[in-house]
């Protein structure tokens, strides 16, 4: 199983975004889990969220239909009932396999002024292929009642917009999430600027591969480190016990 850390830029053409995106997902191999990060199509567009909203309709069946051999991950701007949610697509054999949005909206990035918050109970663990994955997405890293409900997980994603001056924030907190829940975590950061990068994928151990020059950070991962680890050093994760 390929893990892959998407780590790019957001310009202000969704079009050019999507086909950025696209291209790198066609150079990713079969069997892979690929996450990109937060919002990557559009970015916090403000002052163009019903543009955006549009846009990700049109997005998310194009990815959708790459998503053949692949699971591939990532959140849009989407639209309710009059409100704008950010929301985690999971496609999966050319089909959306999961969504759930944004729970825990950043303050200090005035989410809150913009976006409605999505539901808890949306964050679960899927069964993907026999791997148990779930989703906390960007700033969801950093509340322990979450890290509860991703719990068992043999991968956690997180697709983020981390900003530069908390980049060992965002470091720590990913490898500290695949220590304690004993599993991998693919953490997908922004390459903008203003934006820590520091994508990586962790194993269960805390080793930590990663590069901030690169836009594709992938493991080949050894799924039975999460049997081992558990095994030998347990804390009633494994599922046997």
């Amino acid at each position: 199983m390929n893990l892959i850390a998407l780590q790019i830029k957001t310009s202000e053409d969704f079009q050019k975004n999507l086909e950025h995106l696209k291209s790198l997902i066609q150079k990713c191999e079969e069997n892979s889990i690929i996450l990109a990060p937060e919002i990557a199509l559009s970015g916090f567009c403000y002052d163009r969220m019903q543009e955006a909203s549009d846009f990700s309709i049109k997005a998310i069946e194009e990815l959708k239909s790459l998503a053949k051999n692949k699971t591939i991950a990532l959140t849009f701007i989407t639209k309710q009932n009059n409100a704008f949610y950010n929301t985690l697509h999971i496609f999966h054999n050319q089909e959306i396999l999961h969504t759930q949005s944004k729970l825990k909206l950043f303050p200090l990035g005035n989410e809150l002024e913009h976006f409605k918050a999505g539901n808890k109970e949306d964050i679960k663990i899927l069964d993907i292929n026999g791997l148990k994955v779930a989703t906390l997405i960007c700033f969801e890293l950093r509340f322990p009642q979450l890290w509860e409900k991703v719990k068992g997980a043999d991968v956690v994603l997180n697709p983020a917009m981390w900003g530069l001056k908390r980049k060992d924030h965002y470091e720590t907190i990913s490898k500290s999430l695949a220590l304690v829940n004993q599993c991998f975590v693919i953490a997908s950061n922004s390459a903008d600027e203003n934006m820590a990068k520091g994508s990586a994928i962790i194993s269960p151990f805390g080793n930590v591969v990663k590069d901030d020059d690169k836009e594709i950070i992938k493991v080949s991962a050894d799924l039975d480190e999460i049997k081992k680890v558990r095994k030998y050093i347990n804390i009633g994760l494994d599922k046997n016990e």
